[in-house]
């Protein structure tokens, strides 16, 4: 598309190296090599993606439990503090770094060489958890094909898999003229001696008294917890005993990857599409479910215990660091995905826009989930005469265990029941489209001459690598496996990305001429207002303290995660702290390796530093007329672009007969990168 303003920029003003006066814009608009990759088909494709993206089943789960526990109301105090100060921030950062250079998370680091390790370790993390995420996604539909009958399976405690400390077995029991004994068996009153009601705290009439209690009242357990501890999941005692694959799960986990092999396999063509469903259904699903739990009997106590603040909690500094996890978490950021997803937005998209629209109707979605999840949890207290704090849980399992016993309550509960499991389908699907269309894009984007027309390839071979993993985690004891990687796949890693981030960008490559980058996208009326001076400051400084402090918090509060009262034995908190170890590996691995492509007898280590860090000729945008834009953008306001203004494919030719000049040498690859040549003072852009 010609841009005519675009146009008049380029010709007014000075061009790079290598670029002739003669060519025009249409000259080399034809000459881009990168007209292959995907672009979304419309802008509210990508903002429902990124919406997807962020909004998943932890949104359900976590968000509530953490605002409960750290202070209620006075929680989102530190969590908007730290939207502001992490969140936002390291958001915009990431949607601007991959609308620029239409790259995947690897690729995109030929900006700072010595920081692609940072890529490999996001996917490596997005890897793990799309093997995990997809199993929580198979147990959702699991329970929407139990939905499909008259009667829900987890309704009564007349099943097989029902214990005796079922809590209906009591109102049962109650209901029918009797009592629970201190065996757990229903007697008849009628048919009890006056000495056996005497014992039992009864009238000599025989009416139940308050005196009377339900002698297993602290073992009951709702049907819906038994129907999936015992049923679902048949558990078994511990991580170490598998106990054989769930067949039914097996094959709900060989659905859901279809699902998603299904979703991917024309890119984001067909997943922008998916979006318009996945990214809406579950609000008007939650709105419903509010309007239900409203209307139960015990939901003001629920609330009242998700919104009354507690400030003197505030004073705990895990709280705040509670906020800053729960950000990265909820934002999805330093994960990959974000870039992923900029990466196929046109280069003029206004992505501070973006960057501002998604986080908030995130966070509003936490807190709108809370109400639904407290309204929910206080009937469930109610049903077993607990405190409410009692039946909180923050694992996954508590959107297969409250939300199931709400729904069979409503009227017509097969009809509901199939409708929240949907919901539930489309929130997770929304988040693992896309943190495996990150690890497709990646690793498409690092070998493009092999792979860019074989995506279907690339998605199938993730799909059945995921699937094999998988199988493990179906297992009898594989619910064991599922925690032990929720708690350690994607733990600091993200924290320490996010840092590396703030680093790479903000210091190693310059903050300016990231500034510059994204001017050259959004124009200079929102660059240059001075609001926009907070990203920066963010980038250089408030961010990357606020993430220190929170890791180095994080290290000194650390204890071995658990499942539940379950606690891992040694060899399994081995596997957790392997798999952190494959995520962190990559980045001292890669600044080692392009240390060693530095080497020269003449160069200094401070040279060696400098090329380390020096963008490669084949980074920035990926059309030729947005590279010279930017290149113009760059000279007019003082920094020098990263990268050369030709096409990549020229770019990786014209420096491939050299493996890499001597740092300092008045060559062509230091004209283009910024090099300083001999005797030059190196330019300004930090």
């Amino acid at each position: 598309m010609t841009n005519p303003e675009t146009e008049a920029t380029i010709v007014s003003l000075p061009l790079q190296p290598n670029i002739e006066p003669s060519e025009t814009k249409e000259e080399f608009d034809d000459d881009d090599e990168d007209t292959g990759r995907d672009s979304w088909g419309a802008h509210l494709e990508f903002l429902l993606s990124c919406l997807g993206y962020a909004v998943g089943l932890g949104n359900v789960w976590r968000f509530p439990y953490l605002c409960f526990s750290n202070g209620g109301g006075a929680f989102l105090i530190p969590y908007v503090l730290m939207l502001l100060f992490a969140g936002l921030p390291l958001f915009f950062l990431e949607l601007g770094y991959g609308q620029y250079c239409s790259l995947g998370p690897i690729t995109a680091w030929r900006s700072v060489p010595m920081m692609k390790g940072v890529g490999y370790g996001m996917v490596t993390v997005s890897f793990l958890v799309c093997i995990y995420y997809n199993v929580i996604i198979t147990y959702t539909i699991y329970y929407l094909f139990s939905s499909f009958t008259s009667t829900l399976p987890w309704i009564g405690c007349s099943n097989d898999w029902n214990t005796p400390y079922c809590s209906e077995r009591f109102t049962d029991c109650i209901n029918g003229g009797g009592i629970i004994d201190n065996d757990g068996i229903c007697i008849m009153i009628a048919n009890m001696t006056v000495n056996e009601k005497t014992f039992y705290n009864l009238s000599s009439d025989g009416n139940i008294t308050d005196a009377y209690t339900d002698p297993f009242k602290d073992m009951r357990k709702l049907p819906s917890y038994e129907f999936y501890r015992h049923e679902v999941l048949q558990i078994t005692d511990g991580i170490g005993n598998l106990g054989g694959v769930r067949w039914q799960l097996a094959l709900c986990l060989l659905l859901a990857w279809f699902i998603v092999f299904c979703c991917l396999a024309k890119g984001v063509k067909s997943s922008g599409k998916v979006m318009y469903f996945t990214a809406t259904f579950p609000y008007l699903v939650l709105f419903i479910l509010l309007i239900r739990g409203l209307t139960l009997d015990g939901h003001r106590e629920g609330i009242a215990f998700f919104i009354t603040p507690k400030f003197e909690l505030l004073k705990n500094p895990k709280v705040w660091k509670d906020a800053a996890v729960q950000i990265f978490y909820s934002l999805s950021a330093s994960w990959g995905g974000l870039i992923t997803l900029s990466s196929f937005n046109k280069f003029n998209n206004n992505c501070l826009r973006d960057a501002m629209i998604v986080p908030v109707l995130n966070c509003l979605t936490s807190i709108f989930a809370g109400f639904v999840i407290f309204s929910i949890l206080g009937f469930m207290a109610k049903e077993l005469g607990k405190p409410v704090e009692e039946v909180v849980d923050e694992s996954f399992g508590l959107a297969f265990i409250a939300y199931p016993a709400a729904v069979a309550k409503l009227p017509v509960s097969p009809l509901w029941s199939v409708l929240f499991f949907m919901m539930l389908l489309t929130l997770g699907l929304g988040s693992e489209i896309v943190i495996v269309q990150t690890v497709m894009t990646a690793i498409i984007d690092e070998f493009p001459k092999y792979l860019k027309k074989r995506k279907i390839y690339v998605i199938g071979v993730i799909a059945i690598i995921g699937y094999i993993i998988g199988l493990l985690l179906v297992t009898r004891g594989g619910n064991y496996w599922v925690i032990l990687m929720d708690k350690y796949a994607a733990d600091f890693a993200l924290l320490i990305y996010g840092l590396c981030e703030c680093i790479g960008l903000g210091w190693l490559y310059g903050v300016k001429r990231f500034i510059n980058d994204i001017r050259s996208m959004i124009g200079d009326k929102l660059v240059d207002f001075p609001l926009f001076m907070w990203w920066p400051i963010n980038w250089t400084a408030l961010t990357p303290a606020v993430l220190s402090f929170v890791l180095l918090f994080n290290w000194i509060s650390w204890s071995p995660p658990t499942a539940g009262d379950y606690e891992f034995p040694p060899w399994a908190h081995v596997i957790g702290w392997l798999m952190i170890i494959s995520t962190l590996f990559w980045i001292p691995l890669f600044m080692i390796i392009e240390f060693r492509k530095s080497k020269d007898d003449d160069v200094t280590l401070l040279e060696r530093f400098n090329v380390m860090k020096t963008s490669r000729p084949e980074w920035g945008p990926a059309l030729r007329v947005n590279r010279r834009h930017a290149a113009n953008v760059h000279k007019q306001y003082g920094t020098v672009m990263g990268g050369s203004t030709e096409t990549r494919h020229a770019a990786r030719h014209a420096a491939r007969p050299a493996a890499r000049p001597a740092v300092g040498a008045n060559n062509e690859y230091s004209k283009i990168n910024g090099i300083p040549a001999n005797g030059e003072e190196p330019p300004a852009n930090v």
